[in-house]
């Protein structure tokens, strides 16, 4: 029986013929951790008796979710960060720099067949270039910063095949929005997804990026695409590392394979407070909304910058709507500007945050008031997570937050012309 993705990277790592169900200790090719997570790993680090780092530059450090502080406390938090990556000489990105999950891909630390850990749940996002990267809590994180291993229970891994040809407005994003419907958001607990089919064939890397992001919403361990030439091209463009890319046996065991058409599939919604409580658009639209978002881990890309600049360039968002965006990295600030894509954003009325986590994780930067209506483009839409339990999040693509913010309503982009 031949072997998954999963399968043969942790057998690779392990130094063992690993298989779905089995115990190994294999070796780390890079660990990051965020804000939210480091200042606990760090107190664990020197609880283990930890030292020094096993490599300083398979190791980095992240501010992004609160970026800049938004108080004393967290200000404290990232002193510790800052003065921890100088003793360690570890990789270390400050405020401004961007979200984890942009900085690893585009600074290059990451590549094909690499195992990758990181503490906050969104690391399966590298999975889209052919990276086992799964999330892990802040002592795991520690141990790994010590020993540059870390066990793992071997996924079982489900295959979801993906055909046809995406619809004009529709996109990654409205996909994956609809594999959590389908799935739920435990249908593949402690699994790896593998995406696979014509779709993902035609995506760039930065829409498999908002696919692989959202596998931990499916309830996934990590979700996993094969590196064609688009993923070799990106990675080379990004990286100087040698990498050899895995790929799936004709014969690989899965726990289950699904396949679907998508040629019909039109946007999607996810309504609060659950990522799987999907809708598609025509069911919603005229919804009121008060706040929209765009950026995040998920969809603060240049491509998605371009689509929502496309749509609003030379209009107005509606009245009595607030339209906020946080580009994903610095680099990708620069080359939004660069393009005229910020420009045509804040000429529409969007006001442009520090590139980083933004809105999404609730601590600053856009907390919506009791009652309110947001659509984002984020992740996760449960109660509280932008920082207000009394307010309801939409979660939608690029394009349909932008063609929303026009009309203050829920609104399908197919409807709006650049």
């Amino acid at each position: 029986m031949g072997k998954t993705i999963a399968e043969k990277i942790l057998s690779m790592k392990s130094n063992q013929d690993a298989k779905a169900g089995e115990i190994v200790i294999a070796d780390l090719d890079f660990v990051m951790g965020q804000d939210g997570t480091s200042p606990l790993a760090i107190r664990v680090f020197k609880e283990m008796k930890g030292k020094r780092v096993f490599d300083p530059d398979r190791v980095a450090m992240v501010i992004d979710h609160s970026a800049p502080s938004p108080v004393e406390g967290v200000s404290a938090l990232h002193k510790q960060m800052r003065e921890f990556a100088q003793d360690q000489k570890i990789h270390f990105y400050d405020i401004g720099d961007g979200v984890c999950h942009q900085l690893l891909p585009e600074m290059g630390h990451v590549v094909p067949g690499h195992l990758v850990i990181g503490a906050d749940s969104h690391t399966c996002t590298y999975g889209a270039i052919n990276v086992f990267s799964t999330g892990v809590g802040s002592t795991d994180l520690a141990a790994g910063m010590i020993s540059g291993k870390l066990w793992f229970k071997v996924p079982e891994s489900i295959r979801l095949v993906l055909n046809g040809k995406l619809a004009t407005g529709v996109y990654a994003k409205d996909l994956i929005i609809f594999l959590a419907g389908e799935i739920t958001a435990d249908g593949a607990t402690y699994k790896a997804i593998e995406f696979v089919g014509e779709v993902i064939d035609t995506l760039s890397v930065d829409a498999r990026f908002t696919i692989c992001n959202m596998a931990v919403e499916l309830g996934a361990k990590c979700g996993l695409m094969e590196a064609d030439q688009k993923t070799e091209s990106w990675v080379k463009q990004h990286s100087p590392l040698n990498f050899q890319p895995v790929f799936a046996d004709h014969d690989a065991d899965y726990a289950v394979i699904r396949e679907y058409d998508l040629s019909n599939l039109e946007p999607q919604i996810a309504l609060p407070h659950t990522v799987d409580n999907v809708s598609p658009i025509s069911k919603v639209v005229g919804t009121n909304i008060d706040q929209g978002v765009i950026g995040t881990c998920t969809n603060g890309r240049l491509e998605d910058l371009r689509i929502a600049a496309e749509i609003l360039k030379g209009k107005k968002i509606a009245a009595n709507t607030r339209l906020i965006v946080a580009p994903a990295s610095r680099a990708i600030f620069i080359a939004a500007v660069r393009e005229g894509l910020i420009e045509a954003l804040v000429e529409a009325g969007a006001a442009v945050v520090t590139p980083g986590c933004g809105p999404c994780v609730g601590t600053h930067n856009g907390v919506p008031a009791d009652g309110e209506n947001v659509i984002s483009t984020a992740n996760r839409n449960f109660k509280g997570r932008m920082g207000n339990n009394k307010a309801s999040i939409f979660l939608a693509s690029p394009a349909t937050v932008a063609a929303s913010m026009l009309r203050g309503s829920i609104t399908d982009p197919r409807e709006i012309t650049g």
